[in-house]
């Protein structure tokens, strides 16, 4: 997990090529925005024009020239009213003029742009979450992980909008500005820039630092939630245990830590900021309009330019402040959507591929063969959990692994499964090394009942077809039928309609694991296993399990994972492990006479003890 985490260090281009799919429209989009903010200053240019035109001075040349074309154009004589008129008519054709136009090249272009990155991105995570190895998920709860995903795509959704709307385009504004003002006075120009863009680094300087602490209380907070997530998945625990005090207690103590941090720390960190920059902001305004009176009183600017700089320089520090509240809030935003993109840079598994193509999937069909030839594995490589493990498990046969906790029974299906690969020999169905088949059609011809059966939040058909869609009618009652799992679903208020709830909540611990069975039985699988599908059930529910595990001898090849043995006790083979080793191997009555580990465990077990 270690090298899993150093691989997907994530980086600000990562956000950026967040959108690349949609970069040519989100270039228009942007470009046309940009332009729509220079053409907006027209307007003030105009008014300082009318002003001069107003009080008898001369106008621009540049602005001249294009009123005595139009008045050309029109047979008309060049007045002042027809000036006056012409450069009103310009102002209209400004601003009316491209108020149908903007709404479409802007919010239009940017929302749908968002809202399609999202939707790809949003089946991108969820292939992510599908095809991730299994040792992440056991470091990683689901509260924590939907998190992630969740707040990283709400982030991204909500930035570019507010980046491509609203800042760039600002950025745009503030050029043209500039440009305007040097072409009056460069001294006024150069003061403006110097002040604009020494603020903007100072803010943003700021900015980082904030967005440091937001990184640390992101990760703080993702944590709380997590724990919350367990909370509410292991609430039944919580609450035969009496610990909702202590919980809250804990949780309340997380809280109060955050909301110090957020408020005296990052919130009030922004506020000392935002104090600075308006302070700032208002003494270069003043000097601005001192130096632009001076101007105008010495004769260099006109009367309608030192309106035109006073209003244009005004626009260019107010948007200081939401160039800066964009720049917080993608600064508060910055983190979880790196974190994002950290976990879809995680390595996939193996059957990545085949969710975009699932037609391509091999049909398997095998015989039931399974061979383990001097199998070792370890979840670490210094802590063997299966060593030199070697069996032959023949077609149809009903093969028992039995031992005690941890001695490696349901690591030994985890790499029957390619949950795990084995560090060296390998597995093999048919005589095919299972690694060179397609991990999906392979285990389309597998299927396992756990101890604790996932059941999912819909109907009782639902979760029986959920392995195989195509089956019929008829093959699910029959599934039903062999695992004893008929007669109770008749019996519920809506049968095979009937809701069951969360996780399962509203069926028995032994109807969920007889609805295990018949689910998988739906499967048609050629090999099924049963990890400790007996262990946590009453003598009736068990009782009924094992009916069933009976009905299924020699229908296919079948692998029973007990600590119960009499669960196990009519296999064809029943195989020991101890310390992650095979040390007995043969039927019940073979094992019982050789006094080894297995007659010492149904010995404990006749007489009451526990097995450790």
């Amino acid at each position: 997990m270690k090298q899993l985490t150093q691989r997907s260090q994530a980086k600000f281009l990562d956000i950026i090529y967040y959108f690349r799919r949609y970069r040519n429209i989100a270039l228009f989009s942007i470009v046309g925005m940009g332009l729509f903010e220079i053409i907006d200053l027209f307007v003030p240019y105009a008014i300082g024009q009318i002003l001069n035109l107003l009080s008898g001075q001369a106008i621009d040349v540049p602005l001249q020239q294009l009123i005595s074309a139009v008045a050309n154009l029109s047979g008309i004589t060049v007045t002042p009213t027809v000036s006056l008129g012409i450069i009103a008519g310009l102002v209209a054709l400004v601003s009316i003029g491209r108020a149908p136009i903007q709404p479409w090249i802007g919010p239009w272009f940017q929302w749908d742009t968002a809202f399609r990155a999202r939707r790809d991105h949003a089946q991108k995570a969820l292939e992510k979450i599908l095809t991730l190895p299994l040792e992440y998920y056991d470091e990683n709860n689901p509260g924590r992980i939907a998190a992630r995903v969740a707040k990283g795509l709400s982030n991204h959704t909500w930035s570019y909008p507010e980046i491509t709307g609203s800042f760039i385009p600002k950025v745009f504004r503030v050029i043209g500005i500039f440009i305007v003002i040097w072409l009056i006075d460069w001294r006024v120009a150069i003061l403006l820039l110097v002040s604009f863009f020494g603020i903007l680094a100072y803010s943003l300087s700021g900015l980082q630092a904030l967005a440091t602490r937001e990184a640390k209380l992101d990760k703080y907070v993702e944590d709380t939630d997590s724990r919350t997530s367990e909370i509410i998945t292991n609430i039944k625990t919580v609450k035969a245990f009496a610990t909702e005090a202590s919980e809250l207690k804990r949780q309340l103590t997380r809280m109060d830590r955050e909301f110090t941090v957020l408020d005296y720390r990052i919130h009030k960190g922004y506020v000392t900021l935002g104090m600075y920059e308006r302070t700032i902001v208002q003494t270069c305004t003043f000097l601005v309009l001192a130096l632009t009176l001076w101007a105008t009183i010495e004769g260099r600017i006109s009367l309608g330019h030192f309106i035109t700089v006073l209003t244009v320089s005004s626009m260019a520090y107010a948007e200081i402040e939401p160039i800066c509240n964009l720049a917080e809030v993608f600064a508060r935003r910055y983190a979880s959507m790196i974190r994002f993109h950290e976990f879809m840079r995680l390595p996939t598994g193996t059957d990545a591929a085949t969710l975009q193509h699932p037609e391509a999937v091999p049909a398997y069909q095998f015989t039931g063969k399974v061979e383990l030839d001097h199998v070792n594995f370890g979840y670490d490589a210094d802590r063997p959990v299966l060593q030199n493990i070697n069996l032959l498990i023949e077609p149809y046969q009903t093969v028992a692994l039995v031992g005690r906790s941890g001695s490696g029974k349901s690591t030994l299906v985890k790499l029957l499964f390619r949950y795990f690969e084995p560090s060296q020999g390998c597995i093999r169905i048919d005589g095919q090394d299972i690694r060179r088949l397609d991990v999906t059609g392979y285990r389309k011809r597998l299927a396992i009942v756990h101890q604790e059966v996932d059941v999912f939040n819909g109907t009782i058909w639902d979760n029986l077809m959920y392995g195989n869609p195509n089956a019929t009618a008829d093959e699910v009652y029959q599934a039903c039928r062999i695992a004893q799992a008929e007669d109770f679903i008749r019996n519920l208020p809506q049968g095979f309609a009937t809701v069951v709830g969360e996780r399962g909540v509203r069926l028995s611990g032994g109807q969920r694991q007889r609805l295990g069975i018949a689910r998988a039985l739906v499967m048609k699988p050629d090999v099924l296993v049963f990890d400790e599908a007996t262990s946590s059930l009453d003598y009736e529910s068990e009782r009924a399990i094992q009916l069933a595990m009976r009905s299924l001898f020699g229908t296919c090849t079948l692998i029973i994972i007990a600590h119960r043995l009499s669960t196990v006790r009519e296999a064809d083979k029943i195989v020991v492990l101890n310390q992650g080793e095979i040390v007995e191997v043969g039927s019940h009555e073979d094992l019982i006479d050789h006094g080894g580990i297995y007659a010492r465990l149904n010995a404990l077990q006749e007489t009451g003890e526990l097995i450790p």
